[in-house]
């Protein structure tokens, strides 16, 4: 099942399933990657409904940690970089070589931990936004760079 919310970086489609959720989609969507279900529009279904309020209070700077079930599909390394991203505080970032580093593997993993970055199914709760490269410039985001930036400068902005 699925629902969509407004956001300052677009529409996003919020795809649940098994009462968790599985995936964020930027628009324009697209079919889900992997055969993921993806039901009908349930715009009421509880776990939707929380994560859209979340979602909301996230973009008006009120929220700095989600709390939602997730089940993203993937990999299991790909499971235990987006587990890393989740340790990623709010309002800060990290390289691709430290994510790395901090799943035990040398700076050669760089690529793969970008790899499963950019494979990340669920955008924004799974903060894949907060990772830069090794100089501290914005390097590939699905979602396209300019929304990686306004992820990024909202959670500064939200700092202060």
């Amino acid at each position: 099942m699925w629902t969509v919310v407004e956001s300052p970086i677009g529409d996003l489609r919020i795809v649940e399933h098994g009462g968790a959720i599985t995936a964020i989609n930027f628009s324009p969507f697209g079919d889900l990657p992997d055969g993921q279900p993806l039901g009908g529009r349930a715009d009421d279904l509880p776990v939707l409904v929380e994560a859209v309020r979340q979602l909301g209070a996230y973009f008006a700077g009120e929220l700095k940690e989600f709390d939602l079930p997730l089940a993203p599909v993937g990999t299991e390394f790909q499971q235990q970089v987006w587990a890393e991203l989740r340790l990623i505080r709010f309002g800060e970032t990290a390289s691709y070589g430290q994510i790395a580093q901090r799943l035990g593997r040398t700076n050669a993993a760089s690529r793969a931990v970008g790899l499963a970055n950019g494979r990340n199914p669920i955008p924004v709760v799974v903060p894949c936004h907060r990772v830069i490269g090794s100089n501290g410039t914005l390097t590939g985001y699905a979602g396209g760079l300019e929304r990686k930036q306004v992820l990024l400068e909202l959670e500064q902005d939200a700092l202060f």
